[in-house]
């Protein structure tokens, strides 16, 4: 049972994300999801700002929060799955309330010109998130070989954690780069995958149970 709900609010969580950063975009003419961020699109005087952070990103903070916490309880008990799952719980569901508790600057100044309390909270969360939740992917994809039927659940998470690690690198070496967006879509989607991923093998195991 602790499987299924894992599973229902890692997808919850997915998709609240998901469609946010979809809808966000979709408000203004111009929008790039290649080229900008996707904090601009709720930024502080953004048209739907409120409602993309009160309604799709906090929420998806909070689902993704209770995944990890109910993956963790869900899977054979080890220091790694627990590090790895608080990490994840942590720095990307309870980072992801955050940052949508304090939105950045509009527009998101990347050379901080001036910034509000709100927008350095903002960048400090987000800079944790990039730091740590891509390691924290790599670990339970490492052991996640251990549990049962668990290698696809493990390749992908090594995978995604790579790919994260690697395009958090490019994206911090050039934060004026014209395909920023793009690199920063990448490190969530190679999160969000494994997320997805996991929760159908939790749905799977708990089923079996």
């Amino acid at each position: 049972m602790t499987g299924i709900k894992a599973s229902w609010f890692g997808l919850l969580g997915v998709l609240f994300f998901i469609s946010a950063a979809f809808l966000g975009g979709q408000q203004f003419s111009n929008y790039s999801h290649i080229s900008q961020l996707i904090s601009e699109s709720y930024a502080i005087g953004t048209p739907y700002g409120l409602q993309l952070r009160y309604l799709g990103f906090l929420p998806s903070g909070i689902f993704i929060t209770a995944f990890a916490f109910y993956a963790a309880r869900a899977l054979p008990k080890s220091a790694f799955a627990k590090f790895g799952f608080a990490g994840l719980g942590i720095f990307y569901g309870i980072a992801t309330i955050i940052v949508s508790l304090f939105p950045c600057d509009k527009g998101c100044d990347k050379e901080l010109v001036d910034p509000s309390i709100s927008q350095l909270i903002h960048n400090l969360t987000g800079l944790l998130t990039y730091i740590i939740v891509p390691i924290c992917l790599l670990i339970l994809g490492i052991i996640a070989r251990k549990w049962t039927n668990g290698k696809y659940v493990s390749y992908l998470g090594i995978a995604c954690g790579l790919t994260a690690i690697l395009f958090v690198a490019i994206l911090s070496s050039d934060l004026n780069s014209k395909v920023v967006g793009l690199y920063q879509r990448i490190i969530e989607g190679a999160i969000l995958v494994w997320i997805v991923v996991c929760s159908f093998y939790l749905r799977k195991l708990g089923k079996k149970r």
